[in-house]
């Protein structure tokens, strides 16, 4: 109780001093700087794993809410939809011009939708005020769903006749389905223009490319699923751009042939007028971006408006968003400045930096007079919402101001701004706060809290959590730890460490959220007398471009040194035990434990690595090709990072787990693995999931986790 008191102490001093706190009864290495530190609860009773991985109980209440009109918002109040005016912050019947609360329209046709409809698209300019019932076909402002059904796209009408738009040719040709695997933000393959009279879909053929074979053990004999993986280096997808006409009954194809056969054609945006649509060409090296645009009419190529190039990667990942009723888009990209930053363009080529800071942003929203955002700057373990006012000149010159934030409070805030920009929605955590939920006005001059959420944890004992950053392995960056001390921690004594860790692009494991981030099972692990380190590295997002892409043709290469200085740092401290470090990790994670295993098997005694990649060239075209190009162009890259070659320098115990039916990290990589290890004698423990995919969910969940903390507690 001493410590965690001198602990609080130094944690309240720490943001203006970055000395080492309490040396002498609670020491910290000096490259480990502290941000914040949630306290121990050295009271209450033992978490089960259930609460750990299964269980609501030991999260934060949620709140949930949404813009219904200008000003008025909707949310749940005892279990009921309400509607609130939130100038007045009351409760109201009726928003003044769209009336009582209602759902989506057409929301009566999903009842009317055949058998195995999926990827269900509702007409969006039926939601608008004044929706009409227009004709016997679904177009303008009245209610409609696209939808597919199998690898066809067909259309229903607000007065329910189903109207098909393509129908698949054969085995291998889709309609309207999300393509590349998900990658550059692609989320569905249905976009409906603004006026509700046209529909643009995803022609997928993937003919060309191989399948893989899962099993599938719930059949009577057993049988074989396949599946269409790109795999590295390998036939690709072709993917096209139809255009179909409701009223016509016709569609049109979009003429984009930058690059050839398996280019990616992504973030389709339509214009307001609904007159062209704007596509972000990528070629499959992806290193050559194009932005172009093409009539909605014919499908015909007009312009060029923009190209990145870098010799490492391009990753397009958002659609344009217009700005207020002009001619002018925002674009976002980390090509031009080192940062994601957002610029101001014409369909002319003129492009203005509108945020002028150092950092990733994200955009949220417009109403024609200004941008908000949200950003790293403040800290790239903090989410903050910012807003700058753009304003053109008559000749077309951009002028922005001074950015203002928003959010005042620490901490990791998603926000939802009403269409005129005048109110948001905040909801945020930070390491001490479960959930915040605020309503505030963008003038600063009005907040309301509309929930607060109490600790779930209040009665359980929990170690404390320790948020801060640790220099990556070459000096130039800092990188976010979360650091999670056992249960009645004494420095005089020795605790075994569990490295938690991803390491792969985009995902972020350490913010100054509830608990840092925290996943429950790493409090179930600090419970029972072990230290849990968990640390992002380069590679990563939210640092800028330069950090994100040291990993390219190398993956693994930069996350080890990074991870190895921060552990290295953690282990020159008395209380540790450094002959009892794990491991563990999923997917990417997965990949890392081995790698750390084989690369340092001095420092590592025991690992569990999930869904592991074990070799890049198995893995699929629109992410491995990114990051780890082709064999052909990088087999320096492929050699020095493939695991094959590597299992006579695995010294520690190691637990391999995968879903046996995993469509993201197929199982040719695990058990290529075990078949290298059993031809050079090598042990090493190997358990599937007979019916997950790449993810373990749900309550076989605790299985799994069960499972990887019994390996730790019987070998480490």
């Amino acid at each position: 109780k001493l410590m965690n008191t001198k602990l609080l102490s130094a944690a309240i001093a720490i943001f203006a001093s970055a000395m080492a706190m309490n040396a002498n009864t609670y020491p910290l290495p000096d490259g480990m700087k502290i941000k914040a530190t949630h306290p121990a609860n050295d009271n209450g009773k033992l978490m089960t794993m259930e609460e750990a991985i299964y269980s609501s109980k030991t999260w934060p209440a949620k709140f949930s809410a949404a813009w219904y009109g200008e000003n008025s918002y909707v949310y749940l109040k005892d279990g009921k939809q309400q509607l609130a005016d939130a100038e007045k912050g009351i409760d109201i019947n009726e928003d003044p011009i769209l009336g009582a609360y209602t759902a989506k329209a057409g929301k009566y046709l999903t009842k009317e939708l055949p058998e195995g409809a999926a990827n269900i698209t509702p007409n969006p300019a039926a939601n608008g005020f004044m929706s009409v019932m227009a004709g016997n076909r679904a177009i303008g402002t009245a209610p409609a769903l696209a939808f597919t059904v199998g690898n066809s796209l067909y259309y229903i009408d607000q007065r329910k006749h189903i109207c098909t738009i393509a129908e698949s040719e054969g085995p291998g040709i889709v309609y309207g389905q999300t393509v590349s695997r998900n990658e550059f933000g692609i989320s569905g393959g249905i976009f409906w223009s603004p006026d509700g009279k046209n529909i643009a879909f995803y022609r997928k053929d993937e003919s060309k490319v191989t399948a893989f074979p899962l099993l599938d053990i719930t059949t009577r004999t057993g049988s074989l699923v396949n599946i269409k993986y790109p795999m590295n280096g390998m036939m690709s997808e072709n993917i096209r751009l139809g255009i179909y006409d409701l009223a016509e009954n016709t569609t049109v194809y979009v003429q984009a042939d930058d690059f050839g056969y398996d280019q990616y054609l992504t973030n389709v945006t339509w214009s307001p007028d609904a007159k062209h649509i704007f596509i972000q060409v990528l070629d499959r090296t992806q290193k050559h971006m194009h932005l172009n645009m093409y009539r909605a009419s014919d499908g015909k190529f007009e312009k060029t408006i923009l190209t990145e190039d870098n010799e490492k990667w391009i990753e397009p990942a958002n659609p344009l968003h217009w700005f207020g009723f002009s001619d002018k888009f925002i674009y976002s990209t980390d090509n031009r400045d080192g940062y994601k930053s957002l610029y101001l363009c014409d369909t002319l080529g003129n492009i203005d930096r509108i945020t002028k800071v150092q950092a990733d942003v994200q955009f949220v929203a417009e109403n024609g007079r200004q941008v908000f955002y949200t950003s790293s700057e403040v800290s790239s373990a903090e989410n903050h919402l910012f807003s700058v006012n753009v304003s053109v000149s008559r000749k077309g010159a951009v002028k922005t101001d001074t950015p203002v934030r928003l959010t005042k409070d620490d901490g990791w805030h998603n926000v939802r701004i009403n269409d005129n920009g005048t109110w948001f929605i905040d909801s945020y955590s930070s390491i001490n706060v479960p959930t915040v939920v605020k309503l505030c006005s963008t003038d600063g001059k009005t907040s309301r809290t509309l929930f607060t959420a109490e600790d779930p944890l209040k009665e359980y004992k929990t170690g404390e959590v320790i948020l801060g950053t640790v220099k990556s392995g070459d000096g130039k960056f800092d990188n976010n730890f979360r650091l999670i001390l056992p249960n009645g921690f004494d420095p005089a004594k020795k605790y075994p460490v569990i490295l938690y860790v991803y390491g792969g692009p985009h995902l972020q494991l350490v913010d100054n959220s509830w608990l840092g981030q925290a996943r429950l099972w790493e409090m179930y692990m600090a419970e029972r007398g072990y230290i849990v380190y968990v640390q992002d590295n380069r590679g990563t997002e939210r640092h800028g471009a330069e950090y994100e892409k040291a990993i390219h043709k190398q993956c693994g290469k930069a996350e080890m040194e990074d991870q190895m200085a921060g552990l290295r740092q953690l282990m020159t401290m008395p209380y540790v035990d450094k002959d009892r470090i794990g491991v563990h990790g999923w997917s990417y994670g997965g990949y890392m434990t081995i790698s750390l295993m084989v690369n340092h098997p001095d420092v590592f005694k025991v690992g569990v690595a999930g869904g592991p990649v074990i070799d890049w060239k198995w893995y699929e075209i629109m992410y491995g090709e990114r990051y780890m190009e082709t064999p052909e162009t990088n087999p320096e890259g492929f050699a020095a990072t493939s695991l094959l070659g590597r299992v006579n320098d695995l010294k520690g115990k190691l637990l391999i787990c995968q879903g046996a039916i995993d469509n993201t990290v197929v199982w040719e990589h695990s058990l290529s693995f075990v078949r290298e290890c059993v031809k050079n004698l090598v042990q090493v423990d190997y358990f599937p999931y007979p019916c997950a995919e790449h993810n373990v969910r749900g309550h076989d969940r605790i299985h799994l986790m069960d499972k990887v903390t019994l390996y730790f507690e019987d070998y480490l």
